[in-house]
């Protein structure tokens, strides 16, 4: 490509639509299909000259026109209560209902792993030396021990925040982190099981298993549910980049990230329930089964709420992606 010789045949087009962009005045119909179609060819022209003769000045000045007529041909978009309402709606559910062949495997597969460790901590003594020393076990699962007041050595509100910024910045490195072939996030699900299992091991090991479950169930079937869908979703993106499937890896990636980060949105809000729950009701005077009825009805409430809402919607077409117009424009390749 003669690079000053397509600038000298292109230059009045890109003037042109320079104009129309600076307008002050409304543009009239003929005016905006004119800017339109400026703003196409400019598009194509700049795919050209980045693939075909690079110029760093040219390449500048146009990517800053494309972005100007393409802000103004899309409009600029607010968010609305119909935003808020069609994320909570569909969006957030049938995200997580499309993601349910990897987190309900990953639930149960961590599930069992705690359990294991449980026994195993529970049955050997010389397991339990090597945690603390006898006396610290003592002081840790006797009744009134640091098992039990742990839930009520701060103000409820402020132990409720503490939870539950601790859980979705878990929650967020998940999410993110998947995308390291979802290794990390391997790593951050064992030692969440790891210390659910020291406890389970320790506790059931004086006696007092019916008092750690008491503790732990009311808000810990809801954000260890929560935990688990973070972690399959970061494992899908993980998996997203080793085979994208029929998709370009490039464009699944951006799909499965985009919904990964609205994933992310809606675990704060569901993590936000369960921090509540163990900040308020997990120390509270209620008697366990009632503690626990709470934990349970709020893991079914969640349960449902993505397998009928988020299923619907799955089976609408909701993918939990952004609109097909918030997403970035394809830049033509063809003059």
């Amino acid at each position: 490509m003669d690079l000053d010789v397509f600038v000298s045949v292109h230059r009045a087009e890109w003037d042109r639509l320079d104009a129309l962009l600076r307008r002050r005045r409304r543009l009239s119909g003929t005016e905006a299909d004119e800017l339109v179609a400026l703003y196409q060819r400019t598009a194509t022209h700049l795919s050209l000259i980045q693939s075909s003769a690079p110029d760093p000045q040219l390449t500048g000045r146009l990517s800053q026109l494309v972005a100007r007529a393409r802000s103004v041909v899309t409009g600029t978009r607010r968010a609305s209560w119909h935003d808020v309402t069609h994320f909570l709606g569909q969006s957030f559910p049938a995200a997580v209902y499309r993601a349910r062949h990897w987190w309900v495997p990953t639930a149960l597969v961590s599930t069992v792993i705690a359990i294991l460790l449980g026994w195993w901590i529970g049955t050997h003594p010389e397991v339990q030396s090597s945690i603390a020393a006898p006396s610290q076990l003592r002081e840790l699962t006797r009744p009134g021990g640091e098992y039990e007041t742990y839930y009520s050595s701060h103000p409820a509100a402020a132990f409720a925040a503490q939870v539950w910024t601790n859980n979705a910045q878990a929650a967020a490195m998940c999410l993110v982190l998947g995308i390291f072939l979802g290794l990390p996030v391997l790593l951050i699900l064992f030692e969440n099981m790891l210390n659910l299992g020291v406890g389970f091991g320790l506790m059931s090991s004086a006696g007092r298993l019916d008092t750690f479950l008491g503790l732990v169930l009311p808000h810990g079937l809801l954000e260890l549910t929560a935990v688990f869908v973070a972690a399959g979703t970061g494992l899908r993106l993980g998996w997203t980049l080793i085979d994208p499937g029929p998709r370009a890896r490039r464009t699944a990636l951006a799909e499965e990230g985009r919904a990964a980060i609205a994933m992310a949105i809606g675990l704060a809000l569901v993590l936000f329930v369960s921090g509540a729950i163990e900040g308020f009701v997990t120390p509270s005077g209620l008697p366990t089964w009632a503690r626990i009825g709470i934990g349970v009805l709020a893991e079914l409430a969640f349960l449902a709420y993505v397998f009928v809402l988020g299923g619907r919607a799955a089976r609408e077409g909701e993918t939990g992606d952004v609109e097909s117009a918030e997403r970035s424009a394809s830049v033509p390749t063809a003059a």
